[in-house]
């Protein structure tokens, strides 16, 4: 029996400035635009993803692809990764920095490698190896990310804290504490949590199939080679037609040490509703290490659910009735 075909995708779970609204709901919008274009002529759950993510990535508005954060010596270096509910097959690529669409090059990986996982130079080499072009780093730079920059290392140089990672349990005298009323059990953050936006896609195809694909430049200023949760099988990325399909967004780290993604999917394969799971999971990132973030989820009966922690999360669902997108959930 045929399914009704879901794609759900985000860009990102942050303090969005109200100039940043507009332009990351057209976003959004045209991502699901992307995506929906193959579901509904009866495209796969994996290529509605890909298509999406890979819209989003060209979109200079979000931190994936052309227009990522810079690394803390000017560079960008990005993760993506894709998983196919229907086989449990996953590619993933990180720390990339001459191609212009990694999920592209993780699509490769899951089609044409035996193995899951390539890093760096390795990653690109593969990539070329099956056909995409490798682009000077400058490409993927915009104006807006060095000046990003230059106000990070302005802070540091101030002897201001760095607080890219607040609410890791690492550092908890920069832990920023949630309100209540707002995205979820969590509650918004009142706090700085402006530099993580990374993009993500789950979609159910009309043969009853998921899949999962996330997208990420990373963090403000990060360490060279840092890899954060978006690329991980279980951490920022999973799918598996007998739990769910999830993308999360949000401080990589305290969400790697929770394992989020796979926590949220094995609850609804344990028959709990993927809205109401979402929203638990959330919560538990605050209350377990402090961490803020969103996350998109959907089973393969098409339930879906979406939550964040964080003042907003741009998101946009498209099904049989049309597209909707937005800012806040």
């Amino acid at each position: 029996m045929q399914r009704s075909p879901i794609l759900i995708v985000h860009g990102g779970a942050w303090a969005m400035p109200d100039d940043m609204t507009e332009a990351n709901e057209q976003g959004v919008f045209d991502a699901l635009q992307a995506g929906w274009a193959l579901l509904e002529k009866g495209a796969t759950a994996i290529e509605a993803v890909e298509a999406a993510v890979t819209q989003l990535e060209n979109d200079a508005t979000f931190d994936a692809g052309y227009g990522s954060f810079l690394t803390r010596d000017g560079r960008v270096q990005m993760d993506a990764l894709l998983m196919d509910g229907a086989t449990l097959r996953a590619g993933g690529v990180a720390c990339v920095e001459r191609l212009r669409n990694p999920i592209r090059a993780a699509r490769l990986v899951l089609d044409e490698s035996p193995h899951v996982y390539f890093v760096g130079e390795g990653a690109e080499a593969f990539a070329a190896s099956h056909g995409m072009p490798l682009i000077a780093n400058e490409e993927l730079i915009v104006d807006r990310e060095r000046r990003r920059l230059e106000e990070a290392h302005e802070r540091e140089r101030a002897g201001l804290p760095d607080i890219t990672f607040s609410g890791d349990d690492k550092s908890p005298e920069t832990a920023v504490k949630p309100e209540p009323g707002f995205g979820g059990l969590g509650g918004p953050s009142s706090g700085p949590v402006d530099s993580h936006d990374t993009v993500g896609a789950v979609a159910l195809d009309v043969d009853g199939n998921i899949a999962a694909a996330t997208s990420t430049g990373g963090t403000l200023s990060k360490a060279p080679g840092r890899v954060g949760d978006s690329s991980l099988i279980g951490c920022g990325c999973y799918a598996d037609n007998q739990s769910a399909a999830v993308s999360l967004t949000g401080w990589g780290e305290p969400i790697m040490k929770l394992v989020l993604g796979k926590w949220a999917t094995d609850r609804v394969q344990m028959g709990r509703p993927p809205e109401q799971v979402a929203q638990e999971a959330i919560s538990y990132l605050y209350q377990r290490l402090g961490g803020h973030g969103g996350m998109i989820l959907l089973d393969a009966q098409g339930r879906w659910g979406i939550a964040h922690n964080t003042p907003r999360m741009a998101w946009g669902v498209h099904t049989a009735d049309g597209p909707r997108v937005g800012v806040k959930v």
